[in-house]
């Protein structure tokens, strides 16, 4: 397994010299982003949420928040999306359909799920990006049209990076999420390029990179915090540890 994860780590650093001998000369004519994990830390802007929402629970609703705590919301929103594998990818549905199923249980209206979910998503969408992110989307979507794509339901309005996109493709409008090929192609569709001539730069070495590849999109890894790449995976072609190396 060491000896695997070393083989992968002479193949990044062998990418990332390329990508920047290549995006120095020319971009492909279209980039796009994943979100969480990509451009900010998701982690603590969850657990912000999360809070927030449980202490808005607790004050409006507290026959639901004495059945349950934090941790038990989230069993029961991996309950309800095993229950609707149809529309696991969709976090808005997951959520909201597990805050009305909690509220019901304890006598309220189910309508308070909406009210409960806009507390939740108002701090979801309360992001810092990476020091490199905005510098780096300023300089590129001068060059380039840029695009989202996100398996979460990040807002970019909210976040405050709309300005730099051309659109945003995710898992709630396609249906599915990455690394499934549909992301991907609906990606291309709606930049109205060829896969191959999209660039995809993301964190999740599944989601993002492999999903890309297969589906003919160029892929980058951002591995912004030295982690080894999946022994089961090909290496990728491309890795940064920061924007500043695209372009």
């Amino acid at each position: 397994m060491r000896g695997m994860a070393g083989r992968g780590h002479r193949g990044v650093a062998q990418g990332s010299s390329r990508l920047r001998n290549e995006t120095t000369v020319s971009l492909p004519p279209v980039v796009s982003f994943d979100l969480d994990d990509t451009l900010w830390p998701i982690a603590p802007v969850i657990e912000a949420a999360e809070s927030d929402l449980w202490a808005w629970l607790c004050e409006r609703h507290p026959r639901a928040a004495a059945r349950h705590s934090i941790e038990s919301m989230r069993a029961l929103r991996a309950e309800v999306a095993a229950r609707f594998p149809e529309r696991g990818h969709d976090m808005t549905f997951v959520r909201v359909h597990s805050l009305a199923q909690m509220l019901v249980a304890a006598g309220y209206e189910a309508s308070a799920a909406d009210r409960a979910f806009e507390v939740f998503y108002a701090a979801r969408n309360r992001v810092t990006c990476y020091a490199d992110v905005r510098p780096a989307l300023a300089r590129l979507s001068e060059r380039r049209p840029l695009y989202a794509l996100s398996n979460g339901n990040a807002n970019l309005e909210r976040c405050g990076i709309a300005a730099f996109f051309a659109g945003h493709v995710h898992a709630q409008s396609v249906g599915a999420a990455k690394p499934d090929p549909r992301m991907f192609a609906a990606l291309a569709a709606r930049a109205g390029v060829a896969p191959a001539d999209i660039l995809h730069v993301g964190d999740d070495p599944f989601a993002d990179v492999d999903g890309a590849r297969r589906a003919g999109v160029q892929a980058v890894w951002i591995n912004r915090e030295g982690r080894p790449w999946p022994a089961e995976l090909e290496p990728p072609a491309r890795t940064i540890t920061s924007l500043e190396e695209i372009g």
